[in-house]
């Protein structure tokens, strides 16, 4: 038999918190017909160094258009790649076991050597990034330069 309790205000208010906090994070997870898609692309730089090359994903609509008049000539300031790195492979960067995260990604023109390295160097001494070697994670390959965009 269903017996009834009073279990207080305070399950009352924990269990209304609870089910509003469920609420919102669905809503958030569902994305309306209306919103606009997430941009993202991807591009091919090298070092200069070597023959290495690694692939950046973009997701910053001004950074994407800077890649792509940087391919196309039409700019030619800031063509280094600079950000910051995170120890895993990325699906996008083969060959790699690390990429770059999009939401650091900046063109540079000049930067501090601290953070100059090629892109087999930081796979060799991957272990050892962000401590004296490339502190903060912080990557700015001097020679890196933007080839091409891989389409979508």
């Amino acid at each position: 038999m269903y017996q009834m309790t009073n279990k207080g205000p305070r399950a009352i208010a924990g269990a209304v918190v609870l089910a509003l906090s469920t609420l919102l994070v669905m809503a958030a997870a569902v994305r309306p017909a209306d919103a606009a898609p997430t941009t993202a692309a991807y591009f091919v730089f090298t070092d200069m160094a070597s023959e290495d090359e690694a692939v950046i994903k973009l997701t910053d609509p001004a950074e994407i258009q800077h890649a792509r008049d940087l391919i196309s000539g039409s700019a030619t300031d800031n063509p280094q790649v600079m950000g910051k790195i995170v120890k895993q492979p990325a699906s996008y960067n083969p060959g790699w076991s690390y990429h770059l995260d999009p939401s650091t990604i900046q063109f540079f023109e000049i930067a501090t050597e601290v953070c100059d390295a090629s892109i087999a160097y930081v796979e060799e001494h991957l272990d050892e990034a962000g401590g004296a070697f490339l502190p903060g994670l912080t990557w700015c390959p001097w020679g890196s330069r933007v080839i091409r965009e891989i389409p979508a």
